[in-house]
């Protein structure tokens, strides 16, 4: 579980790792302290490896949206988002999922194959429909999102 003080390595590790978007940094402090229950981070001989950002949304508390998974180039390859992903829905906040949600832009394929693993070892189903479309971030430079709902049994 992150705390304040891990702001600042997320923020560095996010901008590490395109084609996440990288926000402030105070944002990243407000995730390890406000968001900490939902939010994970993996740590390999004192260097941050990985980072998960997630909450519960707040009109439906039983879905979780999970923002940012974000894995050093170092640590690729080896399980480590979907690890991360385990160790979330293991946590006394994640006992009352009915639904898990992420947006993936329609190119980004290892996402798209982590969240679909992820459903497998749930042995959940899955839907897609269009979230947010290039014409949404107006002269911002942005790919398409695609709102990823994993419907747990």
């Amino acid at each position: 579980m992150p705390e304040l003080a891990d702001g600042k390595p997320v923020h560095e590790l996010i901008s590490r790792c395109p084609p996440l978007d990288v926000n402030s940094s105070y944002n990243y402090f407000l995730l390890c302290s406000h968001f900490r229950q939902t939010c994970v981070i993996a740590e390999r001989d004192d260097h941050m490896g990985g980072f998960l950002s997630a909450y519960l949304l707040p009109e439906q508390p039983d879905t979780l949206f999970v923002w940012q998974v974000a894995v050093d180039e170092t640590m690729r390859g080896t399980g480590l988002a979907g690890r991360m992903l385990d160790e979330l829905l293991a946590r006394p906040a994640c006992q009352k999922l009915r639904r898990i949600e992420t947006t993936i832009a329609p190119d980004n394929v290892p996402s798209r194959r982590v969240f679909e693993r992820l459903a497998e070892r749930l042995g959940a189903t899955t839907e897609e429909e269009a979230f947010l479309e290039a014409h949404h971030f107006g002269s911002e430079s942005h790919d398409e999102e695609r709102l990823i709902r994993i419907n747990l049994k």
